[in-house]
């Protein structure tokens, strides 16, 4: 008989590295539980920053707002392509308050009771255009109110919160520590022209002091409002 033929270790190990490589490129090599949970946890290079979802040019949404413990609700109408925003505000146990914004950057805050009370104000801005979030920093993925959320910050100003399934918006936090939370969102709702014109006694400025109550109220309100105007002088 002759001598047994001897391998060397090299060479052994090339041919069971080759076989091993050759089975990943056809498919056929199922990495573990624990390797495939190693995989997932790497990001990969080819993964692009989420970018928020440009507002549609119309929508109607309902806000519940919370300021600091006060609470409101907001019926909110956005009107791009006329260049348009219509807040209708009910604060707690309080009065029922319009605040209706043009491009131009005039606002006018008024009741539509008996009391004829109305303010104004004008912003060196207008409405927030569709794609202003453009630009904003990604924070990555949260929970907020029950919902995965991806979530960007604006200039410092404010943070903004989108479904990560459905691309809608779920939560705005601005600076001022003004908490939104998104209880309705319709695509393309549009309000009837008539709504949108103040009333004529917002126009009459002889009366616009006699109401020191309601003057401090959107007075409040107007600060609000400026401050999240600088947001928009941003975009």
């Amino acid at each position: 008989m002759g001598k047994p033929i001897s391998i060397p270790i090299l060479l052994l190990f090339v041919i069971l590295f080759t076989s091993s490589l050759s089975l990943v490129l056809s498919g056929r090599f199922v990495p573990t539980d624990s390797e495939s949970v190693s995989t997932s946890k790497q990001q990969s290079p080819l993964t692009a920053t989420p970018t928020p979802t440009p507002w549609p040019e119309q929508f109607h949404s309902i806000l519940f707002m919370n300021y600091s413990g006060s609470l409101q609700i907001i019926d909110l109408w956005y009107d791009w392509p006329k260049g348009r925003n219509f807040n209708i505000i009910q604060n707690q146990l309080g009065k029922l308050l319009y605040d209706l914004e043009w491009n131009n950057g005039t606002s006018f805050f008024y009741t539509l009771d008996s009391s004829r009370e109305c303010r104004t104000a004008q912003l060196e801005v207008g409405i927030l255009r569709p794609n202003w979030l453009e630009g904003a920093n990604y924070l990555g993925q949260r929970y907020v109110d029950g919902f995965l959320c991806n979530v960007w910050e604006k200039v410092d100003f404010l943070s903004y919160y989108e479904d990560v399934a459905t691309k809608r918006p779920v939560h705005w936090v601005f600076y001022t520590g003004r908490v939104a939370h998104v209880m309705t969102f319709e695509v393309d709702a549009v309000l009837e022209d008539s709504k949108w014109q103040a009333p004529v006694y917002c126009f009459d400025k002889s009366g616009e002091d006699n109401h020191p109550d309601f003057h401090s109220v959107a007075a409040a309100h107007s600060n609000l409002i400026t401050a999240e105007g600088l947001l928009r002088g941003s975009m």
